[in-house]
């Protein structure tokens, strides 16, 4: 009888704790933890409250009160319902375009759409911080591929100009309001670019919808650039307070042959009806409440301001995502502790999400957030940093 078989689960086991010890000695073991009441939450994306809107609850009610809770199958078998198709005519509408379509996360679209309609002979451009799913899509094109320095439409432009096969398709992959610095590139300027190139543009506004825009539709439409983006990212899981995301487009044909290639739209059980009918009255609750939307700019203007006054590292800015950079992982860690301790939600993010000696707490302002709150969190802060001295 032989001795020598490989044991093959034994060694995954192995190398896999290897590898957890390693992340838990560095700081940087990632924990699943069941959300715990607090008084303030500066941490998650529900920017417009609308995850527990009364009018965007009942909408999810009626539509699972007369349908049924799953689309239980995938789009092209049985899953493209009603909703779904009410849903994209209501976003097509809010954002200027003419064609849509639904997906089940942000994630999935940016993978599926960079990986199924760039071809391995184009050439992608893309800003050195757009979001993980972007760079998988990318990477699944098999497309050649340039990382730009991050909002330097300078050295874009200096890419654009380099000589290049005729027949290449170019992309640029940009995002509006980028999820961790909470900053953005000048869109007026990217549209010249695109006149003046020729590329193809694809913008990711998941992070500006509800903040931005005459009617809450993000930075495309308060720079007046819609007609120049050729696929534009949404979110129904942030500002919109649901689940999903969204696509959308000026030429039918992408429309097609996502539904006709992606398989992560083809091979997926579609998104639940009652999310769609949510969202397509978050749509409009945004829209109602768009005029309030300079107030709460200011007020990111201004707690950024009053974080450097006290001598915290905040970029300046008005979106609705506050970082300030702490430096170490240990620091990050425990800041975030003593005002969770406190009573106050807030992100701690560390890298390889952000780069090395950037970790930071993340903040998430809402349209809901009072002034009193934002002083409290500072006091904390400074109460932190104060016992933190004195231990060192």
């Amino acid at each position: 009888m032989t001795t020598d078989i490989p044991d093959s689960p034994a060694r995954l086991r192995a190398r896999l704790r290897a590898d957890l010890a390693a992340r838990g000695e560095a700081g940087r073991l990632r924990t699943l933890r069941v959300a715990a009441p607090v008084r303030v939450n500066l941490a998650d994306n529900d920017y417009l409250g609308l995850a527990t809107d009364p009018a965007v609850l009942a909408a999810a009610r009626t539509a699972l009160e007369n349908g049924p809770l799953s689309a239980s199958s995938s789009p092209l078998v049985r899953g493209y319902q009603s909703h779904h198709a009410a849903l994209e005519k209501a976003l097509c509408a809010w954002h200027g375009f003419s064609h849509g379509l639904i997906w089940n996360s942000g994630f999935s679209a940016n993978q599926a759409i960079l990986g199924t309609l760039v071809s391995p002979g184009d050439l992608i451009l893309a800003d050195r911080l757009v979001h993980h799913s972007l760079i998988a899509g990318i990477l699944k094109s098999g497309a050649t591929f340039t990382r730009v320095a991050h909002n330097d439409l300078d050295a874009l432009d200096t890419q654009l100009r380099k000589p290049h096969a005729k027949h290449r398709i170019r992309w640029v992959v940009t995002e509006s309001v980028y999820s961790m610095d909470g900053d953005g590139p000048d869109l007026a300027r990217l549209a010249a670019l695109k006149r003046q190139h020729g590329f193809v543009w694809m913008l990711d506004e998941t992070h500006a919808l509800g903040w931005y825009g005459p009617q809450g539709q993000g930075c495309a439409a308060s720079s007046g650039v819609v007609k120049d983006v050729d696929v534009f990212i949404g979110t129904l899981g942030k500002a919109l307070g649901g689940m999903g995301a969204y696509a959308l487009f000026h030429d039918h044909a992408l429309r097609e042959s996502l539904i006709n290639h992606a398989g992560e739209f083809i091979y997926s059980t579609y998104l639940a009806p009652p999310l769609a009918a949510a969202a397509t009255v978050a749509i409009e609750r945004a829209r109602m409440r768009a005029g309030e939307s300079a107030a709460w700019r200011d007020q990111s203007h201004r707690f950024r301001e009053a974080l450097r006054q006290r001598g915290w590292n905040a970029p300046p800015g008005d979106s609705p995502i506050v970082p300030i950079i702490i430096g170490t992982d240990a620091a990050v860690l425990a800041l975030g502790q003593h005002l969770l301790q406190c009573g106050f939600a807030v992100g701690a993010i560390r890298p390889p999400t952000v780069p090395e000696n950037t970790a930071r707490l993340r903040i998430s302002l809402k349209a809901d957030t009072i002034w009193e709150d934002l002083d409290a969190l500072m006091r904390e802060m400074e109460r932190w940093r104060e016992s933190d001295r004195a231990v060192q």
